[in-house]
C-alpha cells in the first residue's frame, strides 16, 4: 500500500474523470483541437507542478534526517551521564531515567500527530536541572557544555518537527499547482480525440499522472503522520526502538 496506494487512489479519481470525459465525447461537445498552443500549456502546467514537487522534496529529504539525528543526541546524551561520577551514583539512574522520559515524549508526539510543547519543554527541563545539579556538584565544565549541547540539539529538532508538520509549503504554490492541473483536465475535456482509443488513453496518462502528482505533493508536505492512511511518511523504526532500549536499561514499566 505504501507503493502502490497514492496510485491506486489516482487512479479512482481518474476513472471518475473518465466517465465526464466519455459523456463529452457522446454529446460531441469535444470542439477543440490538438495545437502547439494547447501542448505548450499542458506541459507548461506539467512543468510548474514539477517545480513545486522539487521544493516540498527538499524539506521532506531534511525531515529524513531528523529522526536519526534525534536518535544520535539521545543516545550520547544517555551515554555521556554514564560518565559522570558523583558520590551518590543514584543520582546518576534518575538523570539517565529522565533520558528515557524525554525519548517516550518524543515518540508520544509522533504516535497523536500533535506536536506537544508543553510536554516537550517539560521533559527538557527535568534533563536541564540534572545538569545543574551536575555543575554544583563540581563536575568539569567542557563535560557539561557537552551534556547541554545534546540537549540542545534535540529542542531545536523538535521545534524544526513542530514547523514541518504544522506548517504547509507555500499555499499559493498549491494553490497554482491545483489551478494548473485543473486547467489542463478542463482543456482535455474538449480537446478532439483522433484516434479515439489512443486519445483516451493519453487523457488517462495524464490525468492520473496530475493527480498522482498533487496528491503526493500533499502527502509530503507532513512526513511525520503516523498511523494515518498516508502514503510517504518517514519511518520510525529508530526511534521505537531506542524507547524500547532505554525503557529496558532504566527498568521502566507502563
Amino acid at each position: 500500500m505504501t507503493k502502490w496506494g497514492l496510485i491506486l487512489k489516482a487512479s479512482g479519481i481518474t476513472i471518475s474523470l473518465l466517465a465526464v470525459r466519455l459523456v463529452i465525447d457522446y454529446l460531441s461537445f469535444d470542439i477543440l483541437s490538438v495545437t502547439s498552443l494547447i501542448t505548450a500549456f499542458i506541459g507548461g502546467a506539467i512543468f510548474t507542478i514539477a517545480i513545486i514537487f522539487a521544493g516540498t522534496l527538499t524539506d521532506y529529504k531534511e525531515s529524513e534526517k531528523i529522526p536519526g539525528d534525534i536518535v544520535t543526541s539521545v543516545r550520547t546524551l544517555y551515554s555521556d551521564f554514564t560518565l559522570v561520577r558523583v558520590k551518590d551514583m543514584t543520582v546518576v539512574d534518575g538523570m539517565q531515567g529522565n533520558v528515557a522520559a524525554l525519548m517516550r515524549c518524543i515518540n508520544n508526539n509522533f504516535r497523536d500527530n500533535a506536536w506537544d510543547m508543553e510536554a516537550m519543554d517539560v521533559a527538557i527541563d527535568a534533563i536541564t536541572t540534572d545538569i545543574s545539579t551536575l555543575v554544583d556538584g563540581g563536575v568539569p565544565p567542557n563535560f557539561i557544555i557537552k551534556l547541554k549541547s545534546e540537549v540542545t540539539a534535540i529542542d531545536r529538532l523538535s521545534h524544526r518537527v513542530k514547523t514541518i508538520a504544522e506548517t504547509s509549503f507555500i499555499p499559493a504554490a498549491y494553490a497554482i499547482a491545483e489551478l494548473a492541473a485543473a486547467g489542463v483536465i478542463l482543456l482535455l475535456f474538449f480537446v478532439k480525440l483522433d484516434p479515439f482509443y489512443e486519445g483516451i488513453f493519453l487523457f488517462t496518462v495524464l490525468s492520473m499522472l496530475l493527480i498522482a502528482l498533487l496528491l503526493l505533493i500533499r502527502d509530503m508536505d507532513n512526513p511525520f503522520e503516523v498511523g494515518k492512511k498516508t502514503y510517504a511518511d518517514i519511518d520510525m523504526f529508530l526511534l521505537w526502538d531506542l524507547e524500547l532500549k532505554l525503557n529496558e536499561k532504566t527498568n521502566y514499566k507502563k
